[in-house]
């Protein structure tokens, strides 16, 4: 298939989670940032992609007008990977990772919306015929609440969530009272786990670590910087018998090759990583070293129906991430939304992603 034409959407959608919007990003959080790419081929067929933009949005825009489509357009792709594999080479002068990594990870999974679209068939399908597995169709999901930073907010958004039906929250509480009210909200059997963003000092990081065990964390999410401190992790992990889970700001499976040894959730973000041919690589580097992959999918556009079906077709990931937040509007108001702890994966060839070109003119930055 050769690409004939592409077009990027910059968007804002606000969003209410009911906390301050402090906390979790650098200034205040209200709206989500997305940078959107259609892709058409000369035959008419059209792929979606999505490049993380979260705080970063007018930066992976540019990079994809000025570093990424030159190099696309006019292309003949016929594999998605092994033509994203030449265009990091390509662009490698530019960096291998952040926002260079974040605008390949929008075309990378608009070329497979694309070569899905092109037999037909579904990316799930697409990638259980090349891996040799079944899809399922039901997929377990977890609530990702937002860091409200008051133990009383924690306890509501939590008891919400798990009347809700979900079987695990997770929190992005650093402080011990925040956490424990949590615990208290959800006791087991339900599962808690906290993201820590990297906040903890290394011996912060000692002592929260022994309550985590306590109170049965399922795992602890980047507990300390950097997030890819593979030994320092490993001995956290080991030494205090809570699993450690780290990866959603890696980029390319190598960028996993040092902490696939030494913990034991790994978690690629589609819209950083370098897309689902990437993604695809650190599942099956996770399967080398028996570790379990939880996506990181805090977003709505296309990345993430990329990530259910890449959770339908690869059996090392565990459990999607679903942002508890409510934005103002959903994109393609089709969006399998997880009901009691599971979705759906989506219908249609390709991702099943189409946006209401009305919503993409409300909600252009």
């Amino acid at each position: 298939m050769r690409i004939a034409r592409a077009q990027t959407f910059e968007l804002r959608i606000p969003f209410t989670d009911g906390s301050s919007g402090l906390g979790l990003m650098p200034t205040a959080w209200t709206h989500l940032d997305m940078v959107l790419l259609r892709l058409e081929t000369e035959d008419g067929l059209v792929g979606w992609g999505d490049g993380f933009a979260y705080g970063c949005r007018s930066a992976t825009h540019a990079a994809l007008r000025d570093m990424v489509l030159p190099q696309v357009l006019g292309a003949e792709v016929t594999n998605p990977a092994e033509f994203m594999r030449t265009l990091q080479q390509r662009l490698h002068l530019q960096g291998r990772f952040g926002i260079t990594s974040f605008a390949l990870s929008a075309v990378d999974i608009a070329l497979w919306d694309l070569a899905a679209k092109a037999r037909d068939t579904s990316v799930a399908a697409l990638l259980c015929a090349q891996a040799g597995t079944t899809a399922r169709t039901r997929l377990p999901a977890y609530a990702s609440l937002v860091r409200y930073g008051d133990p009383a907010l924690v306890d509501r958004f939590t008891r919400k969530a798990c009347d809700e039906g979900y079987a695990c929250i997770k929190l992005h509480e650093i402080e011990l009272a925040a956490i424990e009210a949590g615990r208290a909200a959800a006791p087991a059997p339900i599962r808690l786990v906290t993201d820590v963003n990297c906040n903890w000092t290394p011996d912060q990081a000692e002592t929260l670590m022994v309550e985590m065990h306590r109170m049965g964390l399922y795992w602890v999410e980047e507990p300390i910087y950097p997030p890819d401190a593979a030994e320092a992790l490993g001995r956290l992990q080991s030494r205090h018998r809570v699993s450690i889970a780290s990866g959603e700001n890696a980029a390319t499976v190598e960028g996993f090759a040092a902490i696939a040894k030494t913990i034991d959730f790994l978690q690629p973000s589609v819209t950083k990583v370098g897309g689902i041919s990437e993604f695809v690589s650190v599942c099956e580097l996770a399967s080398a070293h028996g570790k379990r992959v939880m996506p990181h999918s805090p977003y709505f556009g296309p990345g993430y129906w990329a990530t259910a079906h890449l959770m339908a077709a690869r059996p090392e990931c565990e459990l999607f991430e679903m942002l508890y937040i409510e934005p103002q509007d959903w994109l393609d108001s089709r969006i399998p939304l997880p009901r009691h702890g599971e979705l759906s994966l989506p219908d249609g060839p390709g991702l099943g992603f189409e946006p209401d070109p009305a919503l993409l003119e409300r909600h252009a930055a």
